[in-house]
């Protein structure tokens, strides 16, 4: 594990940290962890995902799929099957 210290900041009247957007930004919150051992409080991002896409990350099998397509699809391994817009629904 490789840590970088990045600023001090202090914690205000309510015992709040400002982190700043750069640090923020895409993301909706953060678990808290305590490393007793070492003192140390760790700030874990984390990003919400819709709950209809959840089944995708619940689905190792299919997420890795999808992981193996993006992966063939950046280095070029695809080929254009042409528009698949006539199969498109509006409809959910």
């Amino acid at each position: 594990m490789t840590f970088k210290a990045l600023r001090k900041v202090k914690p205000d009247a309510k015992g709040r940290v400002l982190l700043g957007t750069k640090l923020t930004h895409g993301i909706s919150s953060y678990s808290v962890i305590e490393d007793r051992a070492r003192g140390r409080i760790i700030l874990e991002p984390n990003v919400e995902i819709p709950a209809k896409e959840q089944w995708l990350w619940r689905n190792k099998a299919v997420l890795n799929q999808v992981k193996k397509g993006l992966q063939d699809s950046a280095s070029g391994k695809v080929k254009s099957r042409g528009s698949f817009s006539k199969f498109a629904d509006d409809e959910e």
